[in-house]
């Protein structure tokens, strides 16, 4: 008698696994990959609470922050699996960081985001901002910047679902679901079920980086003809900007008191 072949969703001992480790299937767009589906993203959290708790001796000054977008709900399911391990209710909230970023010139306006802080704040507190991918590090740099302007924490850590590498600034994560290495011709998408109405990370083409736009011609002149010196600038060194016969000229006299005043 030949063995019954397993299918999808069945322990191959004639029942059906739990709903739980059946495998989830995200809707994928053509040109791109899953790396991590629900269940594996699931396993990547539970997997960061328990090192969460770990390193920060039981969690119990822990307050997580997320990032928006998708750092925010993250942010929600670590403390909720915290939670359940610990018994443990851990404050978070999220960090919104648009008007710190450096790159407000090369994109359209962005509308801000919400920064809700738990109460009791942040003072002598370890924050574990949570973020969905890390990239260049830009994005935690100005995640940093906004914290400073809150309050002042006892330590501040990072969390992330996926590291995918290329970094341009000296940052690194504490807490990391996935190392994915990528080139810079690819993208990672996380999608989450709280925002995209699924959990999945997908891999595929890269978008198109923003550039710094440059000024017309126009704006560049008229730029360049507000620098220039106006035609009745009189340099208090020259002995032109004296008039014959009274000394020293109310112009110069002015910058001679601005000069005495710097000293």
């Amino acid at each position: 008698m030949r063995a019954r072949k397993p299918t999808k969703g069945d322990t191959g001992s004639g029942v059906p696994a739990p709903a739980s480790e059946v495998p989830e299937t995200p809707d994928v767009p053509e040109g791109t990959r899953a790396v991590l589906d629900g269940n594996e993203i699931n396993r990547a959290l539970t997997r960061i609470a328990h090192e969460v708790l770990e390193r920060t001796k039981g969690g119990e000054h822990v307050t997580l922050l997320g990032i928006p977008s998708r750092g925010v709900p993250l942010a929600e399911r670590l403390a909720r699996r915290i939670e359940q391990v610990e018994d443990l209710s851990v404050p978070f909230g999220s960090l919104d960081i648009t008007m710190y970023r450096d790159d407000l010139h090369l994109a359209p306006a962005r509308a801000l985001g919400k920064t809700e802080i738990p109460a009791g704040g942040l003072d002598d507190r370890t924050v574990v901002l949570v973020d969905d991918v890390l990239f260049s590090g830009r994005t935690v740099r100005a995640a940093l910047d906004a914290l400073g302007d809150l309050g002042r924490p006892r330590a501040v850590q990072l969390a992330v679902l996926v590291d995918r590498g290329h970094r341009e600034l000296p940052i690194r994560a504490d807490y990391v679901g996935k190392n994915l290495p990528t080139s810079l011709r690819e993208g990672v998408t996380v999608l989450l079920s709280e925002t995209d109405g699924q959990d999945a990370v997908l891999l595929g083409p890269a978008k198109a980086r923003p550039s710094p736009a440059l000024p017309s011609p126009a704006t560049a002149l008229k730029g360049h003809a507000s620098r220039a010196v106006p035609p009745s600038y009189r340099d208090p060194r020259s002995s032109s900007a004296s008039s014959p016969g009274t000394g020293t000229t109310a112009d110069s006299a002015d910058n001679a008191g601005s000069k005495e005043g710097d000293a």
